[in-house]
């Protein structure tokens, strides 16, 4: 059968990929450290699990409002008014099944045939298979590691064409773990206001955020920037729900209300169930999501003083998610690999440690640690990794 050449140009994850291979040694018996995890280590908050479970024996397994339950949108549009200071109306509000399914239904009623999408490297592996999936194409700017991997105002206005249609911007950043500031946003901001650029806000990661380092969110610096940004965020981090998949979309109406009409033929509403736990999640005490945030702050402070010494590392430290991402060209030629993803198969293959190339994040000279698991897993890998290493430079 030939498939849609929408589909056959996508390249597949690899994060699934070494995710896949890992699972595969597991399976034949091995004792395999897997650090490419994507999503905390921790459990749901009971108080989220007993509200699925108290809709449920309600009854309210049924279909919602495409665009996501009133009284979900109502807590989405607190949240927003406390952290942020912004204000949206229900009609600026979308519920998806996940931050992901938010950004794909956007780039779908954003994009026609040719129409470009910057995205700063390294970038997280989805966005550009979904600029491509809706026609659009991808330009990439890179965010250079001198530079923390931001990208500056004159980059993204080199970048700018009469084509562009948006701009990206994560921060946390999904892999490098870095922020912008204030005033890099209002820089940035300043060009997407004169071209009239979209700004895709993905922000997922706020609530993970670490030492003095402030989450901004580009849309609250000012009305203009607020009426150009489209903020994707969701519950999946924040609160340790990435498989209950809720994430929504904060914008323009007009673009909302396009984004709802499609998912009216797609999907009909997100899971009823994981909409009222989603509601508990934002009603109910915020003291477990600090503790998680803690939890991956002191794992990072021991973790990253440990992944520095090993030979042939450089890393800046993260400030915000729960990834790190060390610059290991240098290790895996002193390794004798010709590439960082030679590198990590061996590491895998020889020493049972699973991590995820670089090269699928735009960054072929580093890799992507997640320390979304336990501090004895973390160390062990990474008494591995110096093991790998040892053994092959001496």
């Amino acid at each position: 059968m030939k498939l849609a050449k929408r589909v056959s140009a996508l390249t597949p994850s690899s994060t699934l990929e070494i995710t896949a291979k890992a699972q595969e040694l597991k399976a034949q018996g091995h004792d395999v450290i897997g650090l490419g995890a994507g999503e905390p280590d921790f459990n749901t908050p009971d108080h989220i699990i007993e509200a699925a479970y108290k809709a449920m024996l309600e009854g309210h397994t049924k279909y919602t409002p495409t665009g996501g339950l009133a009284a979900l949108k109502k807590e989405i549009i607190k949240k927003f008014q406390e952290d942020q200071q912004l204000a949206y109306a229900p009609t600026e509000i979308i519920v998806c099944n996940g931050a992901k399914h938010a950004l794909y239904t956007l780039f779908q009623v954003l994009l026609n045939e040719g129409d470009e999408v910057i995205i700063p490297t390294p970038y997280w592996v989805s966005y550009p298979e979904q600029v491509k999936l809706a026609e659009g194409v991808p330009v990439f700017v890179e965010g250079f590691e001198e530079n923390d991997f931001k990208i500056t105002p004159e980059q993204l206005k080199s970048a700018i064409t009469e084509k562009t249609k948006a701009v990206i911007i994560n921060s946390p950043s999904n892999p490098t773990g870095m922020i912008y500031t204030e005033e890099e946003l209002r820089a940035l901001g300043e060009v997407c206001v004169e071209h009239n650029i979209l700004i895709v806000s993905d922000e997922i990661y706020e609530k993970l955020v670490y030492g003095d380092t402030k989450h901004v969110s580009i849309a609250q610096l000012s009305a203009e920037l607020k009426q150009l940004t489209v903020i994707i965020n969701g519950v999946s981090k924040s609160h340790s729900m990435t498989g209950w998949r809720i994430g929504y979309a904060a914008g323009n109406k007009q673009l909302i209300q396009a984004m709802t009409n499609l998912a009216g033929h797609s999907t009909s509403n997100p899971t009823s169930i994981a909409q009222y736990a989603t509601i508990a999640a934002y009603q109910h005490s915020q003291e477990a999501v600090e503790e998680m945030r803690h939890a991956f702050e002191s794992r990072l402070n021991i973790v990253y003083d440990k992944l520095i010494q090993i030979p042939g590392f450089s890393c800046l430290k993260p400030q915000g998610a729960f990834y790190l991402f060390p610059n290991v060209k240098e290790a895996a030629a002193m390794a004798g690999y010709d590439s960082v993803d030679e590198w990590a198969k061996a590491l895998l293959e020889e020493e049972k440690v699973a991590i995820v190339p670089g090269s699928g994040f735009g960054a072929p000279e580093n890799m992507r640690l997640s320390y979304a698991t336990s501090l004895e897993q973390l160390e062990k890998a990474l008494d591995r990794i110096k093991t790998f290493m040892d053994k092959k430079v001496r």
